[in-house]
């Protein structure tokens, strides 16, 4: 088991650090090969293409949303049985989650053929943009099986303490999607379908990097007698699960509610919008890989009992999280605009209204980005505690402060208003998810 790390002893910054860095990298990874979708869909299809990119985006996040949520919650509890050296038990949420996991395939399955028209439609997506987004989704939604097969083994292998695997399986995955998007668009001139051809068959390279990274690890190995539903077993991978799942999938509905009205601003403002989320990615990517880090400190600590362990291990989460935070704000306000032309191309009018429309919205987010940061921090605190209630309470949090802003800014600042939806979104979550923190954590010490 030399890939795996025990959270229970040692310095706990060095421990998210190093933990964190190879997420990082392999995070970057998954997101250059997100950015090379859209550079090459952007500059060798053209901006309507673009556009029918970002139509796609919160319902393609949606239906990956549940995935990662699913895997995420049901690696809570793996982390706390591995943190407190009970391999048994391992094996057998393991073997259960897996049943749960073979279900909710099949559902998301049939659930997402049948809801993409009707839901691009309540989105009020342009007609010029509608096909190629309801093509684009068609594909990634066929392929739920490889994405949730992949999110369920790197969720347990970092629960295990091991984040080079999935470090090594996104760096396979971001050169054989480069390589196919390069043959499949450019080459074959397949469009928006070969990006997301590309996308799975990457996929599938990271999964199977995954699996064979497991092997050697023998508290992973189940058998048959594992793969058995026991009540018990999932209702607790239910109760951590669904609630992830949840708010992925309210945070997701609120992105639906800001598209729709980006698509009532033109094309062109849907384009610019889109070059900024595609960013968005490359902003929080330090954040997602601190948040990772954090919940499987937390559940291996909160398995073995060491609370005190825990507050020194969030309070130092918070230190390096800003520090990287403003580093990266700097880095866009500095370099954002550069970065952002990568993704335009055509008619050189066209191609000045959605870069400054990108800038301005970028820039906004830089501004803020710390805000973010914090949120990861203490929603994985949380997480790895065993509470998914509260974060999925902030995602509510989310939802609220995010249509109220998209719906009612827009009436009185237009265009401007909608760029100030995802600031709130995060202030609100950020403000909830660290009182209830706090709250806990007092408690741990009276009890």
């Amino acid at each position: 088991m030399e890939k795996t790390k025990n959270f229970t002893e040692g310095s706990p910054a060095k421990l998210l650090l190093f933990f964190a860095l190879p997420l990082m990298v392999g995070n970057l990874f998954q997101q250059m090969y997100t950015l090379v979708d859209t550079i090459i869909v952007g500059q060798g299809v053209g901006v309507e293409a673009l556009a029918s990119l970002g139509a796609a985006e919160w319902l393609s996040w949606l239906f990956f949303g549940l995935a990662t949520g699913l895997t995420q919650g049901f690696s809570i509890l793996f982390s706390q049985y591995y943190g407190a050296g009970k391999y048994d038990d391992l094996k057998k949420t393991i073997g259960n989650a897996l049943v749960l996991s073979a279900a909710a395939v099949v559902l998301m399955i049939f659930m997402g053929q049948f809801m993409i028209t009707p839901a691009l439609r309540l989105l009020r997506t342009p007609d010029n943009i509608f096909g190629g987004a309801a093509l684009y989704l068609r594909i990634l939604w066929g392929g739920i099986p490889i994405t949730l097969s992949y999110n369920f083994a790197s969720a347990l292998l970092r629960a295990l303490g091991d984040s080079k695997t999935p470090l090594v399986a996104m760096v396979v995955a971001a050169l054989v999607n480069i390589t196919l998007d390069l043959l499949f668009v450019m080459g074959f001139h397949w469009g928006i379908a070969g990006a997301a051809i590309a996308t799975l068959i990457a996929q599938g390279c990271a999964l199977f990097a995954c699996l064979w990274a497991m092997r050697p690890i023998a508290c992973v190995h189940v058998g048959r007698e594992h793969i058995v539903a026991e009540g018990d077993m999932l209702k607790r991978l239910l109760i951590l699960g669904v609630p992830v799942m949840f708010q992925n999938t309210i945070i997701s509905v609120g992105g639906m509610v800001v598209q729709s009205v980006v698509n009532g601003f033109g094309f062109l403002f849907v384009a610019g919008f889109t070059a900024t989320n595609k960013l968005y990615g490359l902003l929080e990517v330090a954040a997602t890989s601190f948040g990772y880090a954090i919940t499987t400190y937390v559940a291996q600590n909160f398995g073995a009992g060491n609370y005190e362990r825990i507050r020194k291990g969030i309070r130092s989460g918070i230190v390096i999280s800003s520090v990287t935070a403003l580093a990266i704000s700097l880095l866009m306000l500095v370099f954002g605009r550069s970065i952002l032309s990568l993704f335009v191309s055509g008619d050189p009018q066209e191609t000045a209204q959605v870069l400054e429309i990108a800038r301005h919205y970028l820039n906004i987010m830089s501004y803020f980005l710390i805000v973010l940061y914090a949120l990861y921090v203490y929603r994985s605190g949380l997480q790895g505690l065993g509470n998914t209630v509260i974060p999925m309470l902030s995602g509510l949090a989310e939802f609220a402060m995010r249509t109220t802003a998209a719906i009612i800014f827009p009436r009185f600042l237009g265009q401007e208003g909608i760029f100030y939806a995802e600031i709130l979104a995060w202030t609100g979550a950020a403000v909830l998810l660290a009182v209830s923190y706090y709250v806990i954590m007092g408690r741990k010490r009276k009890a």
